[in-house]
C-alpha cells in the first residue's frame, strides 16, 4: 500500500491505514521504536509490560537484597 508523507507542524508524518494498525496492534498513544534497516524505515510497537509490584518483587533474591542502612541517631524531633 502506498501512503504519502505529510508535513505535520515541523515534522514529517505518515498515516497508518486501519487494517495495518489493527494487524500490528497499534492504536492512538501506542509507543513505537523507529529504526532504519538497510535504508528502510521500520516502526515496531514497544510491547514492554508495565511494572507491577508482583513483577518487581519476583526479581528480589538473597543475592541482590541489601541490608538495612542507618543514618545515625536522631538529630531533631524525629518520631522514630
Amino acid at each position: 500500500m502506498r501512503v504519502q508523507v505529510q508535513k505535520w507542524g515541523n515534522i514529517l508524518a505518515l498515516r497508518i491505514p486501519k487494517p495495518f494498525a489493527e494487524e500490528a496492534k497499534v492504536r492512538q498513544g501506542t509507543v513505537v521504536n523507529l529504526s532504519l534497516e538497510e535504508g528502510r524505515l521500520v516502526a515496531s510497537p514497544i510491547t514492554d509490560r508495565p511494572f507491577t509490584l508482583r513483577r518487581l518483587l519476583a526479581g528480589v533474591h538473597k543475592t541482590n537484597l541489601h541490608s538495612e542502612v542507618t543514618y545515625g541517631p536522631p538529630t531533631g524531633r524525629e518520631a522514630w
